[in-house]
């Protein structure tokens, strides 16, 4: 029997299959590519899965295991202690249940950046313009439509809310635009990550901007973190993306200020129950829709799947993490930080 280190895949790979491969130079491989949630909970108590380290989770893996609950994180053998999560969103992973059994978590914040924030300003964009209604038309023979005149972005107050790596991926975009930032977030950044930005309250995002931008993690403290009472704060006319996650938004609130006029324009790229998508928002031709395409590249996706491995390795070879989720940040029995 090997005595390497026990790793497991969980879910698909798309883009790294050989790096992976190449781990068995030191690791013992399993992996857990298809199947079902039952199926994966009998391997963890049968003994399939005995002195597993740690993981590697896809993102998409949740169609194969279901989330990784309270009850399938109790399940997981006492020698595992690293998830590595391909994803910048981690919801689907209960981390309270994760940190109660000593298990770290990282994801991939770093690789997602740029391309989040591409889609970001896509999106930005195409709700300043309205561009909805054109872009059918014109596949419909009708020209260009019902068009209604759009904005510029110059001269605009753009509102970032969450100034992490994607918001300040964001706001150097969108500065090429023309365009004033102002952010909330959990605390006031350094000024050389500010970058001529304004830390404002919450409220003061909300009355003050033109462009609203939600880029920050869903958890329990910010689910439905925009809803009616927050947009009834918002400057009349407001645009809002989101790249982050739909459920930060309550959807139907949305929808009524969008049909009200509150809202001017929406560009969204994820959704309160995708795929699911509220009707009032498919219907809407001030609502410019993607699909859930943030990260859709195959730069984007191979870079984000590297370093899930790479931080894999950093678990097990090193008792580190490079990007360590912030729930268990300042935790005493967490892996020290390695650098990305």
């Amino acid at each position: 029997m090997s005595s390497s280190p026990k790793v497991l895949l969980i879910g698909d790979l798309a883009h790294s299959n050989q790096e992976w491969e190449s781990l068995s130079s030191k690791y013992a491989l399993l992996e857990f590519r298809k199947g079902t949630r039952a199926e994966f909970l009998e391997h963890c108590r049968n003994g399939t899965y005995a002195g597993v380290r740690g993981c590697y989770r896809s993102n998409q893996s949740t169609t194969v295991t279901g989330p990784f609950d309270k009850e399938l994180v109790a399940a997981l053998p006492g020698s595992w202690k690293f998830i590595a999560h391909n994803g910048a969103g981690y919801d689907n992973i209960d981390v309270a249940a994760c940190s109660a059994r000593k298990i770290a978590v990282s994801s991939t914040p770093v690789a997602v950046d740029d391309s989040t924030a591409d889609t970001g300003i896509f999106l930005l964009l195409g709700a300043m313009r309205q561009a909805h209604e054109p872009l059918v038309a014109l596949r419909q023979g009708r020209w260009k439509g019902k068009m209604r005149l759009g904005h510029d972005p110059r001269g605009k107050t753009l509102g970032i809310l969450g100034m992490g790596g994607i918001g300040r991926a964001m706001a150097n975009r969108a500065r090429s635009f023309g365009m004033e930032i102002i952010y909330h977030n959990r605390r006031k950044l350094e000024p050389s990550l500010e970058k001529g930005a304004r830390y404002v309250s919450f409220d003061e995002l909300l009355a003050q901007s033109d462009v609203l931008s939600l880029n920050l993690a869903l958890n329990a403290s910010t689910r439905h973190i925009v809803s009616a009472a927050e947009l009834a704060k918002t400057k009349k006319g407001v645009v809002i993306v989101n790249t982050a996650r739909g459920a930060l938004i309550n959807e139907a609130d949305l929808v009524t200020a969008l049909e009200s006029g509150q809202v001017s324009a929406v560009g969204l790229d994820v959704f309160e129950n995708e795929p699911e998508i509220h009707p009032g928002l498919v219907r809407n031709d001030r609502a410019f829709l993607l699909p859930h395409l943030g990260t859709s590249t195959y730069e984007t996706q191979r870079d984000m799947e590297l370093l899930v491995l790479k931080n894999l390795q950093a678990a097990v070879d090193e008792g580190k993490m490079l990007t360590l989720v912030i729930e268990q940040k300042g935790l005493d029995w967490v892996p020290e930080e390695a650098d990305v």
